[in-house]
Order: structure tokens, then sequence, then C-alpha cells
């Protein structure tokens, strides 16, 4: 079967298509055909090999799993006889167990990974982009932050598969949300919900007198010092991008009462609570609550140029993969998929 791999740490053009036996799930596994990924900023961060935290999971001088990819949707070719949970033909998604693998046509996972099944109309671009952006979205934002009705937030970043679901979630909890993104990203924001959107092109937001409760930045592109200003005096300032600074400053204001940083290992939870939160992320689905956004679509012959385009740091939504093989699913689904244009949410 055909993988992406990586031997080394580096460009984009370490990544190689090449041949490997197609595995064979154990008894308590099952066999998934792969038809649908993402690449994400994690990836990309893998690949790269610049960040210590991430040599811990990936290894200190080479790539310990030379295939990448963190999530998966696909179809259940074969069940271990102590498998209970799926059975052949079922179209799940999900995270593989340790944010890698799934960059392959073939995977074996096991019967209690975080799968869920997808709903029979959910697109497979659809599920593709719940196990990174809203899998991440969510704990920060319903666990970290506790975000309640009426609480002001600041989404930095919300045009981005992280951003967007965050926007759609704190909407869902009845929070006032103000937009950071691009100028032409600006409309897309405001049909997700949110209650105002400052473009960072004419604005700098840092510079704003509004006071919040949660700042969360999903880029990466601020720090705890700067946006500490545009606290209320409870806030909360919210990252998933790992660094020194941020857990220093997280340690240094775990105990405080006042204005406190917080990051969440969110891929580090249990596949159960991740499980329980796909299965949520489906009801809000059903319920026209969430509705994913997707940027642009890539062939896995394309990794090359995927990764190149979600390096330069200016997508919006989330960017999905596919095997030649989809290639008519994905032109089928695509019809049927939003663009970020129309992505109006009529029963908001």
């Amino acid at each position: 079967m055909k993988v992406i791999e990586y031997t080394k740490y580096g460009s984009p053009e370490v990544l190689r298509i090449n041949e490997i036996t197609k595995p064979t799930p154990k008894d308590n596994e099952v066999l998934i055909k792969i038809i649908a990924s993402t690449v994400t900023i994690v990836d990309i961060t893998f690949r790269k090999g610049n960040s210590f935290f991430a040599r811990l999971f990936t290894g200190a001088f080479k790539p310990k799993n030379a295939i990448p990819g963190g999530d998966l949707v696909g179809e259940v070719e074969a069940a271990g006889k102590n498998v209970t949970r799926f059975k052949k033909g079922d179209n799940v998604f999900g995270p593989t167990s340790d944010g890698l693998g799934a960059h392959a046509m073939y995977v074996c996972l096991p019967d209690d990974a975080a799968l869920v099944l997808k709903p029979e109309k959910m697109t497979c671009d659809e599920a593709a982009t719940a196990s990174y952006g809203f899998l991440t979205a969510l704990p920060f934002l319903r666990d970290e932050a506790n975000i309640k009705s009426g609480q002001a937030i600041l989404i930095i970043g919300a045009s981005g598969c992280i951003g967007t679901f965050a926007v759609q979630i704190a909407k869902y909890y009845g929070a006032h949300i103000t937009g950071v993104c691009s100028s032409e990203n600006v409309d897309m924001v405001k049909s997700l919900g949110a209650d105002r959107v400052i473009d960072y092109k004419k604005t700098d937001f840092k510079r704003t007198d509004e006071k919040y409760d949660v700042v969360f930045d999903t880029a990466g592109k601020s720090s705890f010092t700067q946006c500490r200003r545009l606290l209320k005096d409870t806030g909360i300032y919210l990252t998933p991008t790992i660094s020194p600074t941020i857990l220093l400053n997280m340690l240094l204001t775990s105990k405080s009462k006042g204005k406190r940083a917080k990051i969440a290992f969110t891929g580090l939870r249990s596949a159960a609570d991740k499980a329980n939160d796909l299965v949520f992320f489906n009801e809000l689905w059903e319920s026209n609550k969430v509705k994913p956004v997707i940027g642009n679509h890539f062939t896995f012959d394309q990794i090359v140029e995927a990764h190149t385009y979600v390096e330069r740091g200016h997508k919006s939504g989330s960017v999905v993969i596919t095997w030649n093989s989809g290639a008519e699913t994905v032109k089928r689904e695509r019809s049927s998929v939003r663009k970020k244009s129309e992505l109006v949410m009529e029963t908001r």
C-alpha cells in the first residue's frame, strides 16, 4: 500500500510516497481504508523538527514513526474477532492513537480508539476536520475557560481550522465574540457567529480598549504579556502553541485569582474523552450548530504542496487531503460542503 513517509526532519521535500506492506488487524483492532485526512500546523511542526517539545513525541534525532497524519476518515475493511464497537463497512472518523500514521492508504487502530461513526449525510471532508480543529477548540473553551453565556471572548486566528470551530463553539455557549482575522475572511468569520471582527491588516487588536473574559489565541500570534491588558480582572489567556514562555506564564499565574495564562495538552486526553467529544460534534453538526470550513483540497500525491501551503500560515479553515482513488468522492462532496463565502448560518 502507499504511504507518506519522512525519515528525517526538514522542509516539505523530505516527504515521500512509498510502498509498504498493508497491515493486518490484531484481534482487538480494526483495519481502516483511509478516504480523507487533513494537513494541520501540528503536521508541519512534527515534520520540521524545530520544536524541542514536539521531538519529545516524534523522536529526538529522527522520526520514530515515519508516517505523519493525526486524523482520518475511512471505511472499516476488517475487524478483529474481539472488536465490538465496529464492523466491516462502517464509516468512521477520529484521531489516531498517537497523532501519527494517518497519511496512509490503510491503518489499524484498536477497538477502543477515539473513533466514532460518521453520520450518513456528513461528507468525508467535513468529518476530516473535526479530529484536530474541534477537538482542540472545545476542551480549551469548555474545560479550561469554562466559557459561559454573556462572557466576552477574543478569538485570534478566527478564520483558521481551530478558530472557525472556536467561534461556533463560543456562539453555542452564548458568548459575545470578537474575532481577529485578515480582510478576506471577515465576512466568513461573521457568518460563523462572531459579533464583531477585527481586520488585523487595518487594526492592531492589542491596542483595543475592550476587555475580555477570555482571549484565545488559536494561531500563536501573541503572548500573555501582550494580551494581559485586554483581560478583565479574572480573565484567562489561552493558546495551543507550546513554548517555554507560555509554560512559565502558566506556572506563575496558576495560583492567581486574577489574570491567568493556560494551555491544554488536548492531544494527550484519553481516547474515551475524545470519542465523547466527537459524538458531541456529530450532535452539533446534525442540529446545524457547527459547520466545518474547508479552505482547500489536495491529493496525497500533492503532499509537498499541501505542507507548503499550510506552512505559509495564511490558510482559512481546514486543508483536506485524499488519495487519488478518493478524487471522485471529493468531487461529489464539494457541492455539499459550504465554501467559506457561503457559510451563513440560517438557523442561528
